[in-house]
This record gives C-alpha cells, sequence and structure tokens, in this order.
C-alpha cells in the first residue's frame, strides 16, 4: 500500500507542478512552426542530458562533448552558521561524448563520496509523427573509494561496486510541455547501515515546461520502492530552473539530496522537504 500511495502521489505532483525542456544553446525552438505535427520528428524531448539529478533521453551526437557541472551546496538549514549551505559543498564534473548517433559515453568523479563513474546511454527509438516516444538505455558502473577498510574490516574490491540501470521513456506532449517515466534498477555491492538494500527498483517520473525560449521550470521525483520502512532517508524530490545564457545552459534547483552520484542520488536521499533539509545547487552544460 505505501509503495503505491508513493507512485500515485509522484503523479498527482507532476500533473500539479509541470516544468519545461532544457532550453539548447542554438535556439532550435525558434525555428519550429509547432502548428504542423512534424515539429516532433527528431527532435530531444529535453535539451539537456539530465532533466536535474536524473537522466533524461537527451544525449551527445557524433563526435559532440559535452562538459558537465554539478554543484551541490549544503543544508539551507545550516542557518548564517553555514550561510544557508553555501560552505558545504559537493562538486561533480563529467564528460560526455557521442561515440555515433545513438550511442554516448561518460566519466565522472564527485567529491562528497569521491565516487568515480563509468557510463553509457543508447538511443533506441526517437518521437516521430507516427511513433508517441523517445526511448534510450541508460547504465553506469559506480566505484565508491571512500569506502574505508578500517572501519569496515570484512571490505572487498567488489563491495565499493555500484551499478545502474534505466529504461528512459519520454515525450513531447507539445511544444511547452515535455514528460519522462524512468524504470530503474540500482545494485549496491555493500551497504553501509541497515537502512539500504542492496537490490533497488526505483520509478522516476519527471517533465519540463518551457515559459520562454530561454526559461523552463522542471520537477523531477524518485520513488525506491525496495526501501525498509524504517529507514531515515527519503525518495528524492526537485524542483529547479532552466536558464539559456548563449553557449551555456545554467540549472539553477532545489533537492532533498546533496549526493549527485548514480545510485545514491535515486536510492538514499539524505533530505526531507518537511523538515526544512533542502540543498541548493546548479548544473552547467557547455558543448564542445
Amino acid at each position: 500500500m505505501i509503495k503505491n500511495n508513493k507512485i500515485k502521489a509522484s503523479i498527482i505532483i507532476l500533473i500539479g507542478l509541470l516544468s519545461n525542456s532544457f532550453i539548447s544553446q542554438n535556439n532550435l525552438l525558434d525555428e519550429i512552426d509547432y502548428d504542423n505535427e512534424e515539429y516532433k520528428v527528431g527532435l530531444s524531448a529535453f535539451k539537456a542530458h539530465k532533466i536535474m539529478n536524473g537522466q533524461s533521453t537527451k544525449q551527445s551526437s557524433k563526435d559532440e562533448l559535452y562538459l558537465y557541472v554539478a554543484h551541490r551546496f549544503g543544508s539551507l538549514n545550516g542557518g548564517i552558521k553555514t550561510l544557508f549551505g553555501l560552505d558545504i559543498a559537493n562538486t561533480k564534473i563529467e564528460l560526455l561524448y557521442g561515440l555515433s548517433d545513438n550511442l554516448q559515453v561518460g566519466f565522472s568523479r564527485e567529491s562528497l563520496k569521491k565516487i568515480y563513474t563509468l557510463n553509457f546511454k543508447y538511443k533506441l527509438t526517437d518521437q516521430g509523427s507516427k511513433f508517441p516516444v523517445n526511448t534510450s538505455f541508460y547504465a553506469s558502473y559506480n566505484y565508491n573509494s571512500s569506502l574505508d577498510e578500517d572501519i569496515y574490516p570484512t571490505l572487498t574490491e567488489s563491495d565499493k561496486n555500484l551499478f545502474l540501470g534505466q529504461l528512459l521513456l519520454s515525450t513531447r506532449i507539445s511544444d511547452k510541455l515535455s514528460i519522462q517515466l524512468s524504470p530503474t534498477y540500482a545494485k549496491k555491492g555493500f551497504t553501509e547501515t541497515i537502512f539500504e538494500e542492496e537490490n533497488n527498483i526505483i520509478i522516476g517520473l519527471g517533465s519540463s515546461f518551457r515559459i520562454t525560449n530561454k526559461l523552463a521550470l522542471n520537477v523531477e521525483y524518485f520513488a525506491n520502492l525496495d526501501r525498509p520502512e524504517i529507514s531515515p532517508y527519503q525518495d528524492v524530490l526537485s524542483f529547479g530552473i532552466d536558464i539559456e545564457t548563449g553557449g551555456h545552459v545554467f540549472q539553477l534547483l532545489f533537492s532533498n539530496t546533496q549526493t549527485s552520484d548514480d545510485v545514491s542520488v535515486l536510492t538514499d536521499a539524505e533530505g526531507s522537504w518537511k523538515d526544512g533539509e533542502i540543498y541548493f545547487g546548479f548544473n552547467i552544460l557547455r558543448v564542445f
């Protein structure tokens, strides 16, 4: 019943709080004739590789190199003592390269848990006039180098591995509105607490609503269906704004997680919106 309520709640949230696809550097939306149904053919539902914390169906085309910088500050409820979280930061730097128009490879490292990630995204289908959905498969291998053998004497190298697999399903409902469903499986080689599970099934929902060609609102929610009921961790809920400034896309966001590695951000959000444990952050996307 709890799991079903989570899914129902996430759908209600998305219906009431819809937000826009990322604005691309080339202002492609300015060139689209939205009175023509063919505008849907070949265009991504989202204009950046991530909606906020989670992946979108957008990816690098052949020989395109993107730099992604993600920065998450500490909790706002730290007050003036931490300058509302600005004294505390987690930074993730990621490179994304298109090996072909359908296959992207990426590499990243985040500072909070010192996790290294190698990831792949493969485009299966494009939304067209006769096919209503973009579909992609995303997979990542993550290595948690912060786990310490002195703290966990039985720890092995394989225990530091984390895996993630996602089927990404998105659609452009109109020129302003895009939505995405992201069924996800996350595998942890090692759980540090009794509040975590090694195997996790997660349902992700995301949406973008374009206000202008340079401004968008986003909402994103991931429900972990396998988290123990006694766990202090939360499902991750994020709200954000996209701003296009020439050659960059800036994403300003508020979320209940400071982590940014693929597995932790979707399974173990450490903050609670109800308790004011909210983390401000931003993403910067740049193509070369």
